[in-house]
C-alpha cells in the first residue's frame, strides 16, 4: 500500500489524528505478536502485583531485559521500516527521532476505568500544557496486534486547549471524573493490522475491552526537548544500526544524546 504523504500531513494537521486500515499484512503482525507476547509473558511474571492491581501498559519493550538481541533487531527493524518511515515522514518531515516504545493491554481488574488525558499532564503543570501542545510535536504510532474497541479521541485538541466540559474530566474537578464521557469524544475501532497515528499531547483515552493487545512507538520532533525521556538500553547498539535499512530516527536520537552530554 501506497501512503499519500499530503494527504496524512493534512489531515493530522487539522484533526491531529489519522488511521491506515489494513496497513501491515498477517504474516508482518504475526511477526510482530510473537516478539511482543515474549516480552509481555516474562514482563507480567516480573510484575506480578503490579500487574493484578492496576496496571494497563508497560514500556521500554526495545530493552535488552526480557528479549534476545535478535528480537530486538526485529523490532528496530519494523520500527524503521518503510511503511512506518513513510508515516513518520509525512507528519514530523524533519528529522524525527525515537523515544521509546510501550505496550497497551486489559487491566485485570474489571472495575478498573479508562481515562481521559492528554500525555503531557504527567509532566508539566496546567499553564505549561497549554503552551506545549502549541509548541511541541510527539507522535504514537499504534499497531494493534489483535482486534480491539481502540481509542477515543477529541478531534482538533493537539492545537487548542480544553473547553470546560473536558478540562472538568480531565482534571477531575467540579464534580467530574476522567472517565466520565465527553460529548466530542470519537471512538475508534481497531484491527490488527490497522495503524492509528496520533498526537501525544491530544485529549484521548483507550478503550478497555476485547483482547487488546497494542504495541505505540513514540517519536517526537528533534526540536523539542525530550531526550532525557530516551532510555540507553532501549536503543540499537552500533551493530544493530550497521544492519537497519533505515536507522535514522535511532541516529537522530543518538545524536541528540550526544549533544546533551557534551
Amino acid at each position: 500500500m501506497i501512503v499519500n504523504r499530503q494527504q496524512l500531513s493534512q489531515q493530522y494537521e487539522e484533526l491531529g489524528y489519522f488511521v491506515i486500515r489494513n496497513y501491515f499484512s498477517e504474516d508482518q503482525i504475526a511477526s510482530l505478536r510473537k516478539v511482543v507476547l515474549t516480552f509481555h509473558e516474562l514482563w507480567k511474571a516480573d510484575n506480578k502485583e503490579f500487574y493484578q492491581e492496576e496496571a494497563f501498559n508497560s514500556s521500554l519493550i526495545t530493552g535488552s531485559q526480557y528479549l534476545s538481541i535478535a528480537e530486538r533487531t526485529e523490532l528496530f527493524d519494523f520500527i524503521s521500516s518503510k511503511k512506518i518511515m513513510d508515516v513518520v515522514d509525512a507528519v514530523i518531515p524533519n528529522n524525527p527521532a525515537f523515544m521509546n516504545t510501550q505496550l497497551f493491554f486489559n487491566p485485570v481488574n474489571p472495575q478498573q476505568k479508562d481515562f481521559w488525558h492528554r500525555d503531557c499532564q504527567y509532566d508539566y503543570d496546567v499553564e505549561d500544557q497549554m503552551r506545549v501542545i502549541l509548541e511541541t510535536q510527539v507522535l504514537h504510532l499504534r499497531v494493534p496486534l489483535f482486534d480491539e474497541p481502540g481509542m477515543e479521541i477529541i478531534p482538533g485538541t493537539h492545537k487548542r486547549w480544553d473547553n470546560e466540559e473536558e478540562y472538568n474530566v480531565r482534571q477531575e474537578v467540579n464534580g467530574k471524573v476522567s472517565h466520565d464521557s465527553l460529548s466530542g469524544g470519537k471512538k475508534i475501532a481497531l484491527s490488527a493490522g490497522d495503524l492509528l497515528v496520533f498526537s501525544a499531547d491530544m485529549i484521548h483515552r483507550g478503550l478497555y475491552g476485547l483482547d487488546r493487545l497494542a504495541l505505540d512507538i513514540l517519536i517526537f520532533d528533534s526540536a523539542s526537548d525530550y531526550v532525557d525521556y530516551v532510555d540507553d538500553d532501549c536503543l540499537p547498539t552500533q551493530i544493530m544500526l550497521k544492519s537497519i535499512v533505515d536507522p535514522r530516527l535511532f541516529i537522530n536520537t543518538l545524536q541528540l544524546k550526544s549533544m546533551a552530554c557534551a
